[in-house]
């Protein structure tokens, strides 16, 4: 067996039986095992992917990198990322789901081992810039199965709930890995994602699915009795497809407002412990526990998110990520501007935070692009969207880096940090991904039209 033809979605099948409620069963079983796959196996990616932030620390304090170095580490990953998202979008519309994404997840877990092993910081740019290209595999093939399992009526919803994952697998990560580090060194902070992300790519491969038509099932529209898709859409191409979301201005609006959201989100993510332990005062842990109010608010804003447009608003996004967005922006004004001493305070500025950025990251971050073009292009609307967010937030790290190294100050050989420069970074794309999003308004509706 070829590797294209490993990869590859199988042939359909004719419809096993004539029976509804036969066909009922079969459908809601695989429905279950495909949407708590993707939920908890992509939440796992995170935690291969974040685990570098808890670690950055310990990292720095034995000297194995400089925080400029550390953001073109960074950066390599998520630049990696971006691209990979891209393509691998493209990819996903044509890809066996299951064996497409526990083969990335394998791989994650096979590069963060690696990392676990090594100082050089030579060998950790090309590893964690080849881990980004494995993380890339796990959001648009997550997508496109429930583009393929799921109605437009619950398209929302699920999406919303599936969006949480990565709330999930950062919320583990800023707890479980912190104590990895604290307790047993930097190293482990690697070495503890890599093996659970190579357990759950096992079982991910097994409990995932391919589209609905390959196991002798209808399409998800004939078996929700929806419309199908218009005429001159059911008789394109995919590849004419993704082709018309190329072309689709409101698709670019979201990808450059979904770019300068994802400045804030690996911002806050990717530097918000040290910022918490260098100019908080919070030992790992600490750090690490008040982070947690992040993810967890950030799962609540993304399984509302889905659920409130499309029952309060009519499937109508611009509305409630208007508000999203004006919250995220002010919980980060009130983390830099508490003092130090203030847990809570810090807690439930980050939990704002977290509940804004969790709700725009289901809207800009894909939902509604993938309600302005066919499901058989989710893939390359989540590339499209992909490549911008990635691209930004890459540039993000290694500037934030560089403003970091640029600012400290070492006083008897404590070294003090600055994020002056960094939060008026972060505050400004924040507010300029706001803007983006509301000038949706000017471009039509976004709301499912198919």
């Amino acid at each position: 067996m070829s590797l294209l033809s490993f990869f590859k979605t199988r042939p359909d099948r004719p419809v096993f039986s004539e029976a509804p409620t036969a066909v009922r069963r079969a459908y809601e079983t695989r429905r279950w095992s495909v949407f708590l796959s993707v939920l908890f196996g992509y939440g796992l990616f995170y935690t291969s992917r974040m685990n570098f932030s808890v670690a950055k620390k310990a990292m720095l304090e034995e000297g194995v990198m400089s925080a400029t170095q550390m953001g073109l580490v960074g950066s390599a990953l998520l630049f990696v990322y971006s691209a990979g998202k891209f393509t691998n979008g493209f990819l996903a519309d044509r890809c066996n789901i299951a064996r497409f994404m526990s083969t990335g997840l394998l791989l994650s877990g096979v590069a963060n081992l690696m990392l676990g092993f090594n100082p050089l910081f030579t060998v950790f740019l090309l590893l964690w810039g080849l881990n980004g290209w494995f993380q890339s595999v796990g959001s648009a093939p997550s997508v496109v199965a429930l583009s393929q399992w799921f109605g437009k009526t619950e398209r929302g919803t699920r999406y919303g709930i599936w969006s949480a994952s990565h709330s999930l697998g950062e919320g583990l990560t800023f707890v479980g890995t912190a104590v990895l580090v604290a307790n047993f060194g930097w190293r482990w902070g690697f070495w503890g994602p890599g093996l659970v992300c190579l357990l759950a790519g096992l079982v991910l491969y097994h409990t995932l699915g391919d589209r609905p038509q390959t196991y002798g099932l209808p399409p998800v529209h004939v078996y929700k009795n929806e419309p199908p898709e218009a005429p001159s859409q059911a008789q394109a191409s995919v590849g004419q497809l993704q082709l018309e979301v190329i072309r689709h201005p409101g698709v670019w609006i979201l990808a450059l407002a979904s770019g300068c959201l994802y400045v804030g989100r690996y911002g806050i993510g990717n530097w918000g412990p040290l910022y918490l332990q260098s100019a908080k005062g919070y030992s790992t842990a600490a750090a690490g526990s008040v982070m947690a109010a992040y993810p967890l608010a950030n799962l609540l804003g993304s399984v509302s998110s889905g659920w409130v447009s499309d029952y309060l608003f009519g499937s109508r996004r611009n509305l409630p990520a208007l508000i999203y967005g004006l919250l995220e922006v002010a919980s980060l004004l009130a983390l830099y501007w508490t003092p130090p001493g203030h847990p809570f305070l810090d807690s439930a500025a980050l939990a704002g935070f977290g509940l804004g950025m969790g709700g725009l990251l289901v809207y800009f971050g894909g939902l509604m692009a993938i309600d302005l073009v066919s499901r058989r292009a989710a893939g390359a609307a989540m590339g499209l969207v992909g490549l911008f967010s990635y691209l930004v937030a890459g540039i993000q790290d290694t500037l934030s880096g560089y403003l970091l190294d640029a600012s400290k100050v070492v006083v008897n050989g404590t070294t003090t940090y600055s994020f002056r420069l960094v939060f008026a970074v972060w505050i400004s794309a924040l507010a300029l991904s706001t803007m983006l999003g509301a000038s949706l308004w000017f471009f039509g509706r976004s709301r499912p039209q198919h």
